[in-house]
């Protein structure tokens, strides 16, 4: 019962807040034809009455939109009853561009309501794909804790070309964070491609460097296919990190293919592990022949590992600076922090940094060690 009346009463506070804002246009329409019937016939204030359907449209559907348009143009026609000139050519005209302007904001009320309710589809859809193509990672493997935050480019879409998987072995952890050519939903089948390849290899190499080069394989089989069917995939790749974090030791292994290397975050300080090995991205193994080669690096029990696109980094801000990453990262972590609060922060500021609004994909994934 308690649910019960804690939904009744939300409905009955909406139901109010709607019918309280629909009072504004009309007393506007009664407080305009008040005005104009008590004055001067030499003063005409009908043609205001237009501002009663153009607010109402602000808030309201389209039915309301048209009521309020139609309740305004009775009021005009009392007006010029009232002054005795109802077959004037003037109040004709009034009359005329009122009905002619709340039949153009009804049109336009109902083109925003379907363009509404096209874009919770697409949203609807690909929050599906998501959920598909890039499955939620686990909050716990064995001692490690992973929070995730993704912020797509494209308005109607909330996945694109970055990815990031994870995959529990018996005694490790694999990590693969990445980013495919281009943005949106046009970089999805190169995103799924990759992150199946992953999910599947991910078994059968232990070593961060071989599980890359068998990555490029694949990858290299799926562009080719795309190249089958007719596109043109000659400037396509994706940069990666693979990552190895095993359970029994608080170390990095990971192999770079191109791709922003990782921030280590201490209480206070924050600093990109310098890779030495870095490979070519994914997908350009025949033009830059790869040499990849695992790299170590400590994972002290308290830290927290930081991955990200290059969505991240080079996001501008109005002076068109790039975010300093590391910078902000330690100035927004200067206790321990968990994964989950610390990427709560970190996008809160990245997003205010920018305006509110990125121009490229970014993804974010945070692993903090327990012990």
């Amino acid at each position: 019962m308690g649910v019960r009346r804690r939904s009744l009463a939300e409905l009955r506070s909406e139901w109010r807040a709607e019918h309280l804002l629909v009072l504004l246009p009309i007393s506007l329409i009664v407080l305009i034809s008040v005005i104009d019937i008590s004055i001067s016939p030499n003063i005409h204030l009908g043609p205001l009455l237009v501002v009663a359907p153009a607010i109402t449209a602000s808030f309201a559907g389209t039915r309301m939109t048209a009521l309020i348009g139609a309740l305004a143009l009775i009021a005009l026609i009392l007006i010029a009853a009232f002054h005795g000139g109802l077959f004037t050519a003037n109040h004709q005209a009034q009359i005329g561009a009122l009905a002619l302007v709340t039949v153009v904001v009804v049109a336009f009320r109902r083109a925003r309501e379907r363009h509404g309710r096209e874009l919770t589809r697409v949203r609807t859809v690909s929050d599906a794909v998501q959920r598909v193509l890039m499955r939620p990672l686990p909050e716990q493997a064995g001692p490690l804790r992973i929070a995730t935050r993704y912020l797509a480019a494209d308005d109607e879409a909330n996945v694109g070309g970055d990815l990031y998987a994870a995959v529990r072995t018996p005694h490790a952890t694999r990590l693969l964070i990445g980013d495919v050519r281009g943005k949106g939903l046009d970089a999805v089948g190169d995103a799924a491609a990759l992150l199946g390849a992953f999910r599947e290899l991910a078994h059968l190499h232990q070593d961060p460097a071989q599980l890359a080069d068998a990555l490029e394989t694949s990858y290299q089989r799926h562009l080719a296919e795309v190249a089958d069917a007719g596109h043109d995939v000659r400037e396509n790749f994706a940069t990666a990190l693979v990552l190895d974090l095993p359970d029994d030791r608080p170390v990095i292994r990971l192999a770079d293919c191109g791709h922003p290397p990782p921030l280590l975050l201490t209480p206070g300080h924050a600093h990109l592990l310098p890779l030495h090995r870095s490979g070519p991205p994914l997908g350009m193994g025949d033009l830059a022949p790869a040499d990849r080669r695992t790299e170590e690096f400590a994972f002290p029990p308290g830290s927290t590992l930081l991955l990200y696109t290059d969505g991240v980094t080079e996001a501008r801000n109005h002076e068109a600076v790039f975010y300093p990453l590391p910078a902000r990262a330690a100035h927004l972590a200067p206790e321990p922090i968990t994964p989950t609060d610390f990427l709560d922060r970190l996008r809160r500021d990245l997003l205010a940094y920018v305006g509110g609004r990125l121009m490229d994909d970014a993804a974010m994934v945070a692993v903090g060690r327990e012990g």
